[in-house]
């Protein structure tokens, strides 16, 4: 059995944060994906970029509401220098005018929700998670293979992080993903998470899911076996038999 657990420390750091969780199984390869699916995907999330101008009512991008929220949050552990919210990135785009391109028909819908709701969004291949998925604070020295990158870049001493026994999945909280457990064009198997820390967006949070798990089973065929939240009250859920 395989879990997903907010441990402790990191709800010390956010007592009232939300964590959703879709684990889906059978997704399509993106070779699979019939040409008039991929451009319906791709039209999600041009429509998305367009609906993520309604979050920047400042075109100064620290004043926006949401990267706000983020850029307290990443006050309260150590992060590396310049690391930044993924909503954060993604809506800078937006702003500058340079809207968010398609990339594989998984990764265009999760950045269509991130979009849309203004909440981070990610991706992982379940099938390469050794031991269970785990957030919270770490001592530092998890191995962690960027995406792009050639050289192991260890996270540091009371990093907030999702990782495994091999070593770290996601740095900085929802910064940057690594290479090992990112999602292919060949995935099949995934556990997909929205997260927020702010319980007035509860019902967003809620929304986001609903839709995330539709598309998901619409465009890629995926039978979605897990559809829950994470909170303190809740900390942990199984993610593979």
């Amino acid at each position: 059995m395989q879990k997903f657990v907010a441990e402790e420390s990191f709800w010390e750091l956010f007592p009232e944060a939300a964590i959703g969780i879709i684990v889906v199984r059978g997704m399509k390869g993106a070779r699979d994906v019939p040409e008039a699916d991929v451009a319906e995907i791709a039209a999600l999330l041009r429509d998305a970029n367009e609906r993520a101008n309604a979050y920047l009512t400042s075109n100064v991008i620290s004043e926006n509401e949401p990267v706000k929220v983020w850029r307290a949050a990443y006050q309260k552990f150590k992060t590396k220098k310049g690391a930044r919210c993924s909503i954060e990135n993604l809506l800078k785009r937006v702003l500058k005018g340079n809207p968010v391109g398609s990339i594989t028909p998984s990764v265009d819908i999760y950045n269509a929700i991130s979009l849309k709701y203004a909440l981070p969004v990610g991706g992982e291949d379940l099938d390469a998670f050794v031991g269970d998925f785990r957030l919270g604070l770490t001592a530092g020295g998890d191995a962690f293979l960027p995406i792009g990158e050639e050289e192991d870049d260890p996270t540091l001493p009371g990093e907030l992080c999702y990782r495994d026994d091999a070593g770290a999945v996601c740095r900085c909280f929802n910064w940057r993903d690594g290479q090992r457990t990112a999602l292919t064009e060949d995935s099949g198997n995934a556990i997909l998470v929205v997260e927020s820390l702010d319980p007035a967006r509860r019902d967003d949070l809620e929304s986001a899911l609903d839709e995330f798990a539709q598309l998901m089973e619409r465009y890629l065929g995926a039978e979605v076996v897990v559809r829950t939240v994470v909170d303190r009250a809740h900390p942990e859920t199984v993610i593979a038999e």
